[in-house]
């Protein structure tokens, strides 16, 4: 069984060949999946790259209001994860540089009755904004549609 949130968060967290094959095995199991980065001391700014991203590659669509509510909150989920409950950054003097991912699909690969979800991860650093001064960072959050 193959679930959601996992699959984010592996796709997350891998790079190169073993990205491919985390990709490769979610799409034959009825997974979309996308993955960037973005980096800022501003709020707005990392749930504007994540929305961008999802509708961009057609994962969420803008003019539904279901999708961008469930993407607004699996976002929100995520952020308080990698901000620890203290939402905020470039005001706390805080700044991120993260990996995104955005998968939607069925919570379980097994489980096709509840419907699609959403998975958004976010992971990277965090830290005050001067170099050396960061550490790793990961926040999970997921949705249904």
């Amino acid at each position: 069984m193959e679930s959601i949130g996992k699959k984010a968060l592996m796709y997350a967290l891998s790079d190169g060949e073993l990205e491919e094959q985390i990709k490769e095995s979610a799409e034959t199991n009825g997974f979309k999946m996308i993955k960037g980065k973005v980096g800022s001391m501003s709020t707005e700014k990392i749930f504007a790259a994540v929305e961008t991203a999802a509708q961009r590659e057609g994962l969420v669509r803008g003019e539904h209001y279901r999708d961008t509510h469930a993407l607004y909150h699996a976002i929100l989920d995520a952020f308080v994860g990698i901000c620890r409950g203290q939402l905020g950054l470039g005001n706390m003097l805080r700044t991120v540089g993260l990996i995104f991912t955005v998968v939607r699909g069925p919570r379980t690969s097994d489980n096709r009755d509840d419907g699609e979800w959403l998975a958004v991860v976010l992971y990277g650093t965090i830290g005050a904004p001067i170099k050396g001064y960061e550490h790793e960072t990961i926040g999970l959050g997921l949705n249904h549609l």
